[in-house]
């Protein structure tokens, strides 16, 4: 498993642009896609792929075509990729009851 937080500079407005331009078809590979507001109002992912040829395979075929696409359409320049503070995974349980 790959797993990461991120913090983004974009609020929720968005990110839900950027969410309609990936599609409604799953990204080959990702397991779980958290967003948490920050304080200020920006944007935290956690992500857990399955491996990170994966994700960096996600984000080469559609993420990033789709972040770009918004970011011009909104006249927004980042200064540069936000980093990625990857974690280690020990177990992934999700909708398990009781949790």
């Amino acid at each position: 498993m790959y797993a990461f937080t991120q913090d983004v500079p974009i609020g929720e407005e968005m990110y839900a642009k950027i969410r309609a331009s990936l599609g409604t078809e799953p990204l080959p590979g990702l397991l779980v896609h958290i967003v948490v507001r920050r304080e200020g109002g920006l944007l935290r992912y956690i992500d857990v792929w399955e491996s990170k040829e994966a994700c960096d395979a996600a984000f080469e075929k559609r993420i990033h075509a789709a972040v770009s696409a918004t970011f011009k359409e909104a006249k927004f320049r980042p200064a540069g990729e936000p980093l990625r503070d990857e974690v280690s995974v020990v177990e992934l349980v999700v909708g398990a009851p009781g949790v």
